[in-house]
């Protein structure tokens, strides 16, 4: 596969580690049971997805801010990742139960900001996702 036209999604199972964020509280999920539950869920979810041109521009500090409120999921890498030639760190979600898509924000020297990813989720939705996290999280 060339680097150029590699598709995000075949990166969340190579995140080392997961942190869920909603309405202020955090938990990171490490490597083991409850992690490929997660994993799982999410392969699920985005089984008739594909990757569209993505508009969506990251600002940090804006990013931030709505991270505070709503359900995020966050995949962290060991070692910088590149798709598309934007590298990565860290992926970051926001999960909106009736989106049928949702911007990728790339997090990279310690900044979300820049150039998003876009997957639109071919029909489906966040629905089940959502509930499924929201029973992790509490």
């Amino acid at each position: 596969m060339q680097e150029e036209l590699c598709p995000v999604a075949a990166f969340f199972g190579k995140a080392e580690k997961l942190v869920l964020r909603s309405e202020g509280r955090e938990r990171t999920v490490e490597k083991g049971e409850e992690f490929e539950k997660i994993l799982s869920a999410w392969g699920e979810t985005l089984k008739e997805g594909r990757q569209m041109p993505a508009f969506g521009v990251s600002i940090d500090r804006l990013t931030r801010e709505e991270m505070k409120t709503g359900l995020w999921i966050e995949f962290l890498f060991a070692n910088e990742e590149r798709c598309m030639g934007m590298p990565f760190e860290s992926l970051l979600v926001g999960i909106r139960g009736g989106y049928r898509g949702f911007n990728v924000i790339r997090r990279t020297e310690g900044l979300y900001q820049g150039r998003c990813f876009y997957i639109d989720l071919g029909g489906g939705d966040l629905a089940s996702f959502e509930s499924f996290l929201l029973g992790i999280i509490g």
